[in-house]
């Protein structure tokens, strides 16, 4: 877990350079997919508190923490079976988890300005890079990481 934790962080911080798109969440999914949900939602945790420190923190980061930690929970329901599901579903649910973060983290966060709506959808076209870039580096890693953990998850 350490590893991909590492990964997540690393990743995330090689990516700041374009607006709501890095690694995080594809390694995130991965990891509750492998694992179940609560390595997810410590992966979650770990990583969004160190880049965090790193690229800035205040009040968005529990609300990155509880948006990360809900795509794990529900992503840790698919570990028994999504063997049997196409990468390609996998990566457009990936996607889907993007506009879901940006939901998610857009309800708290739209506190302080008032309007929900106005908030959620002035973020949209970050949402939907997040959403892209999930689909990219999850079709990418997805074959890659299960070949090369495929003999560590029978420990688990």
């Amino acid at each position: 877990m350490a590893m991909l934790c590492s990964l997540a962080v690393v990743g995330r911080l090689a990516f700041t350079f374009i607006p709501n798109v890095q690694p995080t969440t594809a390694i995130i999914l991965l990891s509750a997919l492998s694992l179940g949900a609560i390595p997810g939602i410590m992966i979650a945790i770990v990583s969004t508190l160190v880049t965090n420190f790193i690229l800035g923190t205040g009040i968005w980061t529990l609300w990155q923490v509880v948006s990360w930690s809900m795509i794990a929970l529900i992503t840790g329901l698919f570990k028994n079976f999504h063997q049997r599901l196409p990468v390609f579903v996998l990566s457009l649910y990936a996607g889907l988890c993007g506009l879901i973060y940006g939901f998610i983290i857009s309800i708290p966060m739209s506190r302080f300005v008032g309007n929900f709506w106005g908030y959620y959808l002035a973020g949209l076209p970050f949402d939907i890079s997040h959403s892209i870039g999930n689909i990219v580096f999850f079709s990418i890693f997805y074959p890659i990481y299960f070949k090369i953990f495929k003999n560590q998850f029978k420990t688990f």
